[in-house]
Formats: structure tokens, sequence, C-alpha cells
């Protein structure tokens, strides 16, 4: 799957493309386990089961990754997470920024199914890691869904309350520090506010508090109809 962004330097900007073979999703990737617990808990009250170990790394079909601005889902339950994302191109390290969109009707039944019948928007736009790693847990992810006619704040977060990047990778790899080439990794999320539930419109950012930028994309559900 060929992605496109544009890559934002504290120096420049320019256009960068790369190819993902192997997309992964980090679950519950929370940094203590009390954050942990309270993920798991706001799922299980949907009728999510307890996973097995944390973190967990669900492979997903990399066509799954999509830079678009309308996703098509079947029925009403499905809704986004705000989450970074990394990728690898050369032997740099960048960072943008994914939704773990997932079907939460069958997410009861199977969290790596839920997690793969969704397309999985990201961000057009990246950064280096380099230039963020120093002030990482610093980073926060927000997002907004439409309700009751209004813009309301769903998620927002600290990335210190999520292991980092480092951290996943090593897990995934066994113990190797380099993102596999052609490697995307969706990296974790916070807590929704007031409970999981679906929007017609995610939106998603990642700001910066040090060097006050941010990284934000919108995307609206297509909802299509679930025949019996």
């Amino acid at each position: 799957m060929k992605l496109h962004f544009t890559l934002e330097t504290t120096s420049s900007h320019s256009q960068l493309d790369i190819e993902i073979h192997q997309l992964v999703v980090a679950g519950w990737a929370g940094r203590d386990r009390a954050a942990i617990d309270h993920h798991i808990a706001e799922l299980a009250a949907i009728g999510v089961p307890r996973p097995s170990t944390v973190p967990l790394y669900y492979r997903v079909s990399n066509n799954s990754a999509v830079q678009a601005d309308v996703i098509q889902a079947v029925g009403t339950e499905s809704s986004g997470e705000v989450e970074t994302f990394i990728f690898r191109s050369g032997a740099d390290l960048y960072v943008s920024l994914a939704s773990d969109h997932t079907d939460r009707k069958l997410e009861s039944h199977s969290v790596a199914l839920s997690k793969q019948i969704c397309a999985k928007p990201i961000a057009g736009t990246a950064w280096p890691f380099s230039e963020v790693a120093d002030h990482w847990d610093q980073l926060i992810i927000r997002s907004w869904i439409d309700e009751n006619g209004a813009e309301t704040l769903y998620q927002e977060g600290p990335l210190s309350s999520l292991r980092t990047p480092q951290d996943l990778i090593l897990g995934l790899t066994g113990g190797d520090a380099a993102l596999p080439e052609k490697t995307g990794m969706i990296c974790g999320t916070v807590g929704a506010i007031g409970g999981i539930r679906p929007s017609a419109r995610f939106t998603m950012e990642l700001f910066d508090p040090v060097m006050k930028r941010s990284i934000r994309h919108s995307y609206t559900i297509e909802t299509l109809p679930e025949v019996q």
C-alpha cells in the first residue's frame, strides 16, 4: 500500500512517499497498569473480552491504511480512536496520526476481526521522530466527534500515558530496536470521555506543545446497510 505524506521539519516542507507491506495495530498499549485496566473496563462495558496479554500486536491488511476524508462501514456501531502512527523510511523513523477505526459490535466476538474489517484513516502530514523524541511524553492526542449538532471533545491525553514507540518496536520485533522496513504501526489510544460511542464524523489531532504545531485529520463515516 502506498502512502503519501507532507513531511514537516523544523526547517522545511517536503514530500515523502512510502510503501506499507505490514500494518500493525498495537493494542492495550498503556504505560501503566491503571491506564490499561481503565481501557479494558471501558471496552468490557460493551462486551469486549479481556486480552490474553498486554500489549498485543494485531496484524491488519495493509490496504486498510487509507488517506481519505470518507470511509465506509457496515452498520452504525463502528467508531474511531486517535493514535500515533509510526513508520520507517530508509534509516529514519517518522510519526504521523491514525484512527484505529473499529467495529464495536464485532469487537465483542473478536477484537482482531473488528479491527481488520474497518479502514484505518491516516493523516497526510508526518514529522521526523528525531524532532519529537526528547519531548515525546509531552505530546498530546485528541479527538472530537459530532454529537447533538455540535463538535464534542471525545478523547484527550498525553503520550506519557502510553508506551513509547521504542518500547512497542522492541515488543513487536522480539528485541530489535529498528522498526522493520515497510512496516507501519498504530501505537495505542487514550480513553473516551463519556464512553465509547459512534459518530458520523471523527476529527483527530497530534499536538506538540513544545514546538507549537499539530497534525490533524478529519473523516466522515458513510454507513452501509447491514443486510441479513
